[in-house]
């Protein structure tokens, strides 16, 4: 089977247990239907592919991404949960009265725990388990 054929029989399985009314059920099934003839499932297929190759890589350069995005976010975090409040308080007893650069981890946060929950589902994967290279 086909990998767009696939995300079809997911899609119309998901469809029709998500909508109970066949109405509403069928609108879903025809924008399913729409975003294959479009190419949209097509392109949702070929990203998946990249994303598996990319992941299988052992160049650190093709799939060291996402352990660089890992560690600038938990560097992120270590410093405004750890290392920022222990140098607030060593300075106050050196004296140093300046101002402790500010970061915003709106951003950081989201990325670290959309990671943390793929990391989730890779435990999910082991305890299945699925083998890994």
């Amino acid at each position: 089977m086909d990998p767009i054929s696939a995300l079809l029989n997911i899609g119309n399985t998901l469809i029709n247990k998500l909508f109970p009314d066949p109405a509403q059920a069928a609108q879903a099934q025809l924008a399913l239907l729409k975003m294959q003839q479009d190419g949209e499932l097509a392109a949702i297929s070929g990203q998946m592919e990249i994303n598996k190759i990319e992941a299988g890589s052992s160049s650190v350069f093709v799939a060291g991404w996402r352990p660089f995005a890992g560690w600038v976010c938990g560097i992120g975090l270590a410093y405004v949960s750890i290392i920022e409040p222990v140098a607030r308080l060593v300075a106050t007893f050196v004296g140093y009265t300046g101002a402790f650069p500010a970061i915003d981890t709106t951003l950081t946060m989201q990325v670290l725990l959309g990671m943390l929950g793929m990391g989730g589902l890779r435990t999910l994967d082991k305890i299945k388990g699925v083998a890994a290279k």
